[in-house]
């Protein structure tokens, strides 16, 4: 506590010794940086999106083929979030909890899609599935359709954003320790009561602020759906790739109109951001208090 109190002190006396023009500089720059590369973007597709009216606004995202991607994309993401969720939970709790070979191999692996290239991981799943693929003569023998199909688009999906809520998670149970599962494991409770009365509570604002970020992901993901979709229209088409089309075909209003709804996305995204993290905070804080 001693150490802590100092560090505290020692932070407030650095911040109190920065002359005031540097602070005031670095605020402004910092904001004018967030003025002209988010809101103007974000406030440009608005304002684009309602150029024509609110009619031709809602009447852009009553086409059939808007509709088709919007559902397409509901779809999509309704597959990978659950499945990223069990998987991030179980590799956190994994690397959090145990000590096994390998672990940092693990982490390497699910920080994979971080560093791939989504029109690569879209790649690779024509090589896999593909007609001229490895598994493509099986697939067509058996009349199984993966690429240029809903499920083509679901598998790129998770591939990208499998890591999402499993990065969340792994440091927010590294800073919990083990010692309230050892505890009440001693006191007779089995795994699944040890879970969700006493793991849960504490990462559930990481749970939260990770699906956010997961869905956020899959329903904007562009360059992976992009190559394994096949852009059929009313079929294979998601929200970006709509967007696409309607921009290519100089539909600009309705472009922007569909983009708007991943603009709102991204809103809602930041809000529960900060909410989430503002509770992780709380909940650190306090489990570093009670040690």
């Amino acid at each position: 506590m001693v150490g802590k109190g100092f560090n505290k002190k020692e932070r407030k006396g650095a911040t109190v010794t920065e002359p005031a023009w540097v602070r005031w500089l670095l605020t402004a720059t910092a904001l004018a940086f967030l003025a002209l590369f988010l809101v103007l973007p974000l406030a440009a597709v608005f304002s684009q999106a309602l150029e024509k009216g609110w009619e031709a606004y809602l009447a852009a995202l009553k086409e059939p083929d808007t509709i088709s991607a919007i559902r397409l994309t509901l779809i999509t993401a309704a597959v990978c979030v659950p499945l990223n969720l069990f998987f991030g939970i179980v590799a956190a709790w994994a690397i959090a909890k145990f000590s096994f070979p390998g672990k940092s191999f693990l982490i390497t692996l699910i920080d994979l899609p971080f560093s791939v290239s989504p029109v690569v991981s879209g790649l690779i799943y024509v090589l896999i599935f593909g007609l001229q693929g490895w598994l493509g003569p099986w697939l067509q023998e058996h009349d199984i359709k993966i690429i240029f199909a809903v499920p083509g688009i679901i598998l790129a999906t998770i591939f990208v954003t499998f890591p999402f809520i499993a990065r969340e998670l792994i440091p927010l149970m590294e800073s919990q320790g083990r010692e309230e599962e050892e505890a009440a494991l001693t006191l007779g409770a089995n795994g699944l009561q040890t879970f969700f009365r006493v793991t849960f509570p504490n990462i559930k604002w990481g749970i939260l602020y990770g699906v956010i970020l997961c869905n956020a992901r899959a329903m904007g993901e562009f360059g992976a759906v992009s190559v394994v979709s096949g852009h059929v229209r009313g079929s294979t088409n998601t929200i970006p790739l709509q967007v696409e089309i309607l921009y290519n075909e100089y539909s600009y209003a309705a472009a922007f109109a569909v983009a708007s709804l991943l603009a709102l996305l991204a809103l809602v995204t930041l809000a529960v951001k900060t909410v989430s993290e503002w509770k992780m905070q709380q909940t650190i804080t306090a489990a570093e208090t009670e040690r």
